[in-house]
């Protein structure tokens, strides 16, 4: 039954990419971000939904007419030159054969991702993308919290398999990632049971991150929730509510999960910290000793042989910096770092330029949530390797969006004139 609905949505969607490509857009966002097809049990956990939707939005934006064009500013930018970077260090890849694999799957992320800038640009479709990305995950923070709530915490949430999202600290990170938007549509919303279904989906959600047993989740969850304590509007009244709901959540979990946290101060002693660690060591001996990083998929033997302080211990980066260190060298790291830099200078150009504008409040609500999901994201993603995960970049894709609007906007209003300069008086004619 699950294969029959995901395949009755897809198809039954198609005429509307054709009518209007900012359909496929959304549609490509859930299949991708949800991954509603490992759902079921049958045809559809194989079924190439999502080359299907790609191919049909392209044809569709190819066909249509009117603006279409990439934004050129800093972040497109340094975006189209991070992905030009990984080409060029896919070329000089040590293990080819591992790295194309991992290249076309990139490649297709990144094209997506680009076609998403290009077409999402009415505050509608903002909007519609914010849903997608709330409801794609918000799905997986119900199901977790309510798994959580009845086994009492003693056992782990995961992500479905074979995505992103699959492993723990994965769903983790994501669900985080994805509260403050469930937040910023919570605003927008004058529906009581709208708004009531967004806050427990909310409180779930972060219960469901808390349930993956994921220390980097905890560190992400405290950072992204002090952010958005910095920067709300009541700060007595959300620091009130942080300080109800954030004991009753910790109480709740089992003795297991606090031991495990505990370890966090003590890193020391944990073989899964050192392991990162030690893999973290391979990746910076890496870049130091190759312009290029090693390509993509870079833990290997023979690579911690080589650069490692403990050979033996091979583990994948889990951080988001390290990653890109090992895999694209210190230029890579750069350009993923300037990215990052020139996502969070945009949503603060929306909120600097929106906050005295009431109509576009929206807007300035919309930058700080999206800027609270990167703080959660920037500190989780510190012992994830998630760089290549296509949320923040759909996010990036909203904050370009929303930054045009606000310019067109502006462009349309009567420059401020000086205030005319008062006559010099004239002297009496003789």
């Amino acid at each position: 039954m699950r294969d029959i609905l995901v395949t009755v949505i897809v198809f039954g969607s198609l005429p509307m990419i054709f009518r209007n490509p900012v359909t496929g857009v959304l549609l490509w966002v859930w299949i991708s971000v949800m991954n509603p097809h490992t759902q079921g049990w049958g045809y559809a956990q194989h079924f190439p939904f999502a080359y299907l939707i790609a191919i049909c939005t392209l044809l569709a934006m190819a066909g249509q007419r009117g603006p279409k064009g990439l934004p050129v500013n800093g972040l497109t930018l340094t975006l189209l030159a991070f992905i030009v970077w990984m080409n060029v260090t896919t070329l000089f890849a040590l293990f080819p054969e591992a790295a194309y694999t991992q290249w076309n799957k990139v490649m297709k992320i990144m094209l997506m991702s680009l076609v998403t800038m290009m077409l999402i640009r009415s505050r509608e479709d903002i909007h519609r993308l914010i849903w997608v990305l709330v409801i794609s995950l918000g799905f997986y923070g119900v199901k977790g919290g309510i798994f959580t709530l009845r086994t009492g915490g003693e056992e782990r949430v995961w992500g479905p398999e074979g995505t992103f999202i699959g492993d723990n600290n994965a769903i983790a990170l994501a669900l985080i990632m994805t509260i403050p938007l469930m937040h910023y549509l919570l605003q927008q919303t004058d529906n009581k049971w709208l708004r009531r279904a967004l806050a427990v989906t909310m409180v779930l959600s972060a219960l469901a991150a808390l349930g993956s047993y994921s220390r980097g989740a905890l560190l992400a969850i405290a950072a992204m929730t002090v952010f958005m304590w910095y920067r709300s509007r009541n700060k007595w009244l959300s620091g009130a509510v942080i300080v109800l709901l954030a004991p009753l959540l910790l109480l709740f979990m089992p003795q297991g999960w606090s031991s495990r946290m505990d370890t966090i101060g003590e890193f020391q002693a944990d073989e899964s910290a050192m392991g990162r660690i030690n893999a973290w060591y391979m990746a910076y001996h890496l870049a130091r000793d190759r312009l290029f990083g090693g390509g993509y998929d870079v833990a290997e033997p023979a690579l911690f042989t080589r650069y490692a302080p403990n050979p033996a211990d091979v583990h994948a980066a889990h951080s988001i910096y390290f990653q890109v260190l090992g895999e694209h060298g210190f230029v890579g790291l750069a350009l993923y770092l300037l990215l990052g830099f020139f996502t969070w200078r945009c949503a603060s150009w929306i909120t600097r330029e929106a906050a005295c504008q009431p109509e576009l409040a929206w807007a300035a609500r919309l930058a700080t949530m999206i800027q609270a999901s990167f703080v959660g994201f920037a500190v989780g993603g510190a012992f994830l390797s998630l760089v290549y995960y296509d949320v923040p970049y759909y996010l990036a894709a909203a904050l370009l969006a929303t930054r045009a609007l606000i310019q067109a906007r502006l462009s349309t209003q009567p420059s401020p004139r000086a205030a005319p300069s008062r006559a010099a008086p004239q002297a009496p004619e003789a």
